[in-house]
């Protein structure tokens, strides 16, 4: 069960009252936040492109809006990245990577005894 919602993350009174060097920081706290609330997960990751996306105009210039796709997989963790990238590949990558892990230390375990 995976939920899939489009958002417009208003950043700009995130970072308004906020030192110049400190701006894009926390625009990346507060979409993490708004996204927090919105998806009621306390667990939410952010997607390369987004992260590049804040950065892009410097620590002291962040975009004001951003428009993101967010998917809640079943764990209920919270997949974001910038509208247009394509989530469901990076979350079955997760997944897969995950599966990968757990039988690499089924296959420890196995060996150590």
């Amino acid at each position: 069960m995976t939920e899939k919602r489009t958002y417009t993350i208003p950043l700009r009174s995130e970072f308004r009252e906020t030192e110049r060097y400190n701006k894009t920081k926390r625009a990346t706290r507060g979409a993490r936040a708004f996204l927090q609330k919105h998806m009621k997960s306390e667990e939410v990751r952010l997607g390369r492109e987004l992260n590049e996306y804040l950065w892009s105009r410097g620590g002291q210039n962040p975009p004001h809006k951003v428009t993101v796709v967010t998917e809640k997989n079943a764990e209920g963790i919270v997949y974001a990245d910038l509208e247009g990238v394509d989530l469901p590949t990076d979350i079955a990558r997760a997944e897969e990577k995950k599966q990968a892990q757990e039988a690499e230390k089924k296959a420890e375990k196995s060996t150590e005894e």
